[in-house]
């Protein structure tokens, strides 16, 4: 005999079908979503120092510096950075090792020079941060005197 529930009824068991579970799934998906976009946005919001150097070019952004250049020349009309970048990877990726060494060594320079400035930067960044904190500290042992000061006066009045 067939049986009242339904041609569908058996495929779906009672536990496959609780709303309960699936909400609860739902809400711990969502809560690790927004963890991840506030810190993000921590990250955003940082005040970036104008000061600090930039990074170096890799190979490829030296290459493509020149490569620009000579593509202005040869093609006025294309005004696309889009079509600059493709062209440059396809040439990019045509060259052997030999013609992207001189590039590799322009990069390689470029970046000796930013660990030296970043050297310095990171110098000047510590010789800052102690020139606060010292004068963090001189307010610090003030105040303690001052609390030190006004919890004997309270002494003396008992």
């Amino acid at each position: 005999m067939k049986s009242s529930k339904g041609k569908g009824a058996a495929k779906y068991s009672k536990e496959s079908l609780k709303p309960v579970d699936d909400r609860k799934v739902g809400k711990r998906k969502a809560a690790t979503k927004v963890d991840k976009s506030s810190s993000q946005k921590k990250q955003r919001n940082a005040k970036k120092d104008p000061n600090k150097p930039k990074r170096p070019p890799s190979a490829f952004f030296v290459f493509l510096e020149e490569f620009r250049k000579e593509f202005k020349k040869e093609h006025p009309d294309v005004k696309a950075v889009s079509a600059v970048g493709k062209a440059g990877g396809q040439r990019w990726k045509s060259l052997s090792d030999a013609e992207k060494a001189p590039f590799e060594a322009k990069a390689a320079k470029r970046k000796s020079d930013y660990e030296k400035l970043m050297k310095v930067y990171d110098k000047k960044q510590e010789s800052t941060a102690d020139e606060e904190n010292e004068g963090k500290d001189e307010e610090d042992e003030a105040s303690a005197e001052q609390e030190e000061e006004e919890e004997e006066d309270d002494e003396d009045e008992d």
